[in-house]
């Protein structure tokens, strides 16, 4: 009884030791758990300054978010010309451009949308050899079979479109003046033996000696007497994109003339220009209207004048517009025309309407209407018929 209760003692005291160590490891680990627990629960939290505009709670690296601005538009690219030289090859052209005659012309247009102007033959008649297309970012012009005729100034118009309005921005065009050298044709085709030209003075006058090549020498010559009229460049001068040009056209330069060109040992002559000169006046006439009386009674005679004072050598063409007209009265009109004194060249039109016996129809506005090569003007007066003719004053009693 002794030795078992010796050895379960000592059993007992085993299991009791090692349920005391159990407990103080288990111990010892809650205790650092709890401080740990308070260690970060009494620790502070890592705070951060929230800047204007941000949201607290969230951090920004590149500091306060700025507002955000609307990219500016790109700025329009330049409508410019190219020429195909070959296929896939282009080069920029500038104001003039020589195509060999017979060889295919190909141009392309930047632009989404573009329109092509052309020399006034080929807006005529292109013989099918003319074709242009739209593609999405440029426009092309092909023109097969290209002759001398075709020279001239070939325009690209970039077009501008609202809804379904189109319309053609013209101080973005890009112009290019192609020539079409023709070792057969020195001068572009016309059809016209002779061409009539107004000198005008008030303005330039452009004989169009329209040549196919740039390296053409072009003169200008009177038909009568026979003679090459010196050019200056101050009265007449040349420009091989549109001809001879006189800058002020007086009436010695009237007559017949033509060009002539040369290029290595050919020689030919252009179309024949009949100038006829022209006083061109530098406005409208101003009529000035008055009639003799502005009553007058039946039965009597009616004058009415009109008169322009203007430069001289100058036609005037009067017109009247008048109350009898309607009722069939005949028009009865006296013009003339003198010269009037003073510094400058001046004249007096003056154009007089004349109604004999003067009846109720007449009564009313008369208008008369001046005109010129610039324009016409006009002017107006009323005039009133008396139901009885005016009583002419009794002679006075001759004393005996």
């Amino acid at each position: 009884m002794v030795a078992e209760t010796g050895s379960g003692s000592k059993w007992r005291l085993v299991l009791s030791m090692s349920l005391l160590f159990m407990l103080i490891l288990q111990s010892g680990h809650c205790q650092k758990e709890e401080e740990e627990a308070k260690t970060v629960v009494g620790r502070k939290p890592k705070t951060t300054k929230t800047k204007p505009g941000q949201r607290p709670g969230k951090s920004s690296r590149s500091g306060t978010p700025k507002p955000r601005v609307k990219a500016p538009a790109p700025p329009a690219a330049h409508t410019y010309l190219t020429q195909v030289v070959n296929k896939g090859k282009f080069q920029k052209v500038g104001d003039t451009l020589s195509v060999r005659a017979g060889d295919t012309l190909e141009l392309r247009c930047k632009g989404s949308s573009v329109q092509w102007g052309l020399p006034p033959y080929l807006e005529e008649d292109d013989e099918g050899r003319l074709r242009t297309a739209q593609h999405e970012r440029y426009g092309t012009l092909t023109l097969a079979n290209s002759t001398g005729a075709d020279t001239g100034e070939y325009t690209c118009f970039p077009m501008y479109c609202e809804d379904t309005e189109c319309r053609k921005e013209y101080d973005k065009a890009v112009k290019v003046f192609i020539f079409f050298p023709d070792p057969q044709e020195l001068f572009v085709p016309s059809e016209d033996y002779y061409e009539i030209i107004q000198l005008r003075t008030n303005w330039p006058t452009v004989l169009p000696c329209q040549v196919t090549s740039p390296g053409a020498r072009v003169t200008l010559h009177r038909e009568f007497p026979p003679a090459e009229v010196a050019v200056d460049g101050t009265e007449i001068s040349f420009n091989v994109k549109r001809g001879f040009t006189i800058h002020r056209p007086k009436p010695h330069h009237a007559g017949g003339l033509y060009c002539v060109a040369s290029l290595g040992n050919l020689r030919q002559s252009s179309t024949k220009y009949m100038l006829i000169y022209v006083n061109y006046p530098m406005a409208p006439p101003t009529p000035v209207i008055q009639a003799s009386s502005s009553s007058v009674g039946q039965g009597e005679n009616l004058q009415v004048v009109c008169t322009v004072l203007g430069e001289q050598d100058v036609l005037i063409d009067f017109s009247w517009e008048y109350p009898g007209q309607q009722m069939g009265r005949p028009l009865y009109t006296q013009d003339s025309v003198r010269p009037v004194g003073g510094g400058a060249a001046r004249q007096q039109s003056q154009s007089v309407l004349l109604v004999d016996e003067v009846r109720d129809v007449d009564q009313g506005t008369y208008t008369c209407t001046a005109q010129n090569l610039e324009g016409s003007k006009s002017a107006s007066t009323t005039v009133k018929v008396l139901t009885t003719p005016r009583s002419k004053a009794k002679p006075k009693p001759q004393k005996p």
